[in-house]
This record gives structure tokens, sequence and C-alpha cells, in this order.
């Protein structure tokens, strides 16, 4: 069974930038999606970033983009996403996502369609 292996979380102050990093434990197919969601204790886990790896597409959830980026290292079979300008309001815990099947459903950020996911890593934001 396949596995996400995340890391990069902490804690960082405002205004500074991290890097999440999800890893797949093995092959997963040459085309599929990898995702980044968000969750808060007592909300809905929410989108954040997801890319579609062959062709490559990349999707953001608009409130976003301008501060985070997604991108994969084919090399290494990693996919990243590059947090900058973080405020509180970005503190959460930070979970990645893949799912083989999705193709255009990729940017549509729908739990339910994922079938992979990891436990998640925190970030925290301080003011």
């Amino acid at each position: 069974q396949v596995h996400l292996r995340t890391s990069g979380g902490g804690s960082v102050q405002a205004g500074g930038s991290l890097r999440l990093s999800c890893a797949p434990s093995a092959y997963i197919g040459r085309a599929y999606c990898v995702a980044w969601f968000r969750q808060t204790l007592g909300k809905e886990r929410e989108g954040v970033a997801a890319i579609y790896t062959t062709p490559e597409r990349t999707y953001y959830v608009d409130s976003l983009k301008d501060r985070f980026t997604i991108s994969q290292d084919n090399a290494k079979n990693t996919f990243y996403l590059q947090m900058n300008n973080l405020q509180p309001d970005d503190t959460a815990m930070y979970y990645c996502a893949a799912d083989r099947y999705l193709g255009d459903r990729c940017g549509s950020f729908l739990v339910s369609d994922f079938t992979l996911w990891d436990q998640g890593t925190q970030v925290t934001v301080s003011s």
C-alpha cells in the first residue's frame, strides 16, 4: 500500500516562509494528482493547491496563489508546497493527498476525491 510521507511543518513568525514536502512511498502511476489541504479545529478541511503530474498543471485557491507555490521534483518523486509571507491565519494542520484518477478534477479540491492521505503536519504562525 502506498503511503505519503510529509515533512517541513513547524513554527514560524508572521512574514516567514516554510516549505512542505510530500513523497509517495511507492509508484502511484504516470499521471496523478497531488494536493495540499489544511484544516483548523472546528473547520472543514480546505484545499490549498494541487498539481497534476503529467502533463503538469497547477491549481490554487485564489486567496493563496500569490503566496503559495506547489511544485514537483520528478527525479526525487517529491512534491513541495512553498509558503511565503505566512500569517497567523495560515496556522493549521496541513495534509498532502493524492489520487490517480482525478484528471481535470484535480483542482476541484474535493476531499472525498482523494484516496491517499498523509497524517498531516502542523504549521504554526505567530504574530
